[in-house]
Parts: C-alpha cells; sequence; structure tokens
C-alpha cells in the first residue's frame, strides 16, 4: 500500500518554527519513525510553500497509483477554496491532518475549506496524526 503525505507552507520549518505548538522534531525525522511503525506502508512525501505546486501535486496523485493522501494544507486549510476544489475534484480518498488542535486557536482557523471532501479529519495529535492517517488507511 503507498500513501503520499502532502504538507503546505511553513511545515518545511517543523521542529524550528513555535516548537511548543509543533513539536522539535523535522519531519525527515517524523517520516522515518512513521516509516519504522508501519513497515507495510510504501510512504513518500511532497512539501511546498506554493499553493499552485500544492493543487499540481494532488492532480499528478489522481493519475498515480496511491491507496490514499495525507493532507496538511497549513494556513491554506483556512483560505485557499482552489485547494479544496482540488481535493474535491480527484478520486483518491484524503485525510485531513493538522498537528495543533486548531479548534483550540484563533477563530480564522476553526474552519477548513478542505474537510467537506476529506474522508476525515485528524487535529490536536501533534504529528503522531500523520501515522494515525496512515493507520486508518491500512484499516479500511
Amino acid at each position: 500500500m503507498k500513501f503520499l503525505i502532502i504538507n503546505g507552507p511553513n511545515l518545511n520549518l517543523l521542529g524550528k518554527r513555535e516548537p511548543l505548538l509543533y513539536g522539535s522534531i523535522d519531519f525527515a525525522t517524523v517520516l522515518r519513525h512513521i516509516q519504522l511503525s508501519l513497515p507495510e506502508a510504501q510512504i513518500e512525501h511532497f512539501q511546498s510553500n506554493d499553493e499552485s505546486k500544492l493543487i499540481d501535486r494532488l492532480h499528478l496523485a489522481d493519475s498515480e497509483d496511491w491507496t490514499g493522501i495525507v493532507l496538511n494544507a497549513g494556513g491554506f486549510t483556512h483560505t485557499s477554496l482552489a485547494l479544496a476544489d482540488a481535493v474535491a475534484g480527484i478520486d483518491l480518498p484524503v485525510v485531513e491532518v493538522h498537528i495543533s488542535n486548531v479548534f483550540g486557536r484563533e477563530l480564522i482557523r476553526h474552519h477548513s475549506f478542505i474537510s467537506k471532501y476529506a474522508r476525515g479529519v485528524i487535529a490536536g495529535f501533534g504529528v503522531d496524526g500523520y501515522r494515525m492517517a496512515i493507520d486508518y488507511f491500512l484499516r479500511s
């Protein structure tokens, strides 16, 4: 089973940016931990701070052989109709992930344009949310 993790803006700073909120380990380490805990899963990762590149990657993924997509769209979650339309327009199942509990933060973060089109949403469990999303796909 193959999974694509797509991270949006500022997630390239994971481990450096606001460690009290997002943790102190970088995404390469997170990915290694996931791969060790779920060896049956083949996982690839894509990150961009550019909205159009995220949309292009979702479109491309739809023609590839993925079991599912784990999407942390970062701040675009709350602002991008175009990214939500891209999720709606593909046939692959998507699980939306947020490292922090977005509902315990600023009011603007309480709304997601993506959630309507996602299979589910995992928020507030730190970087373990990525593993939880892949584990969901493995059990489905």
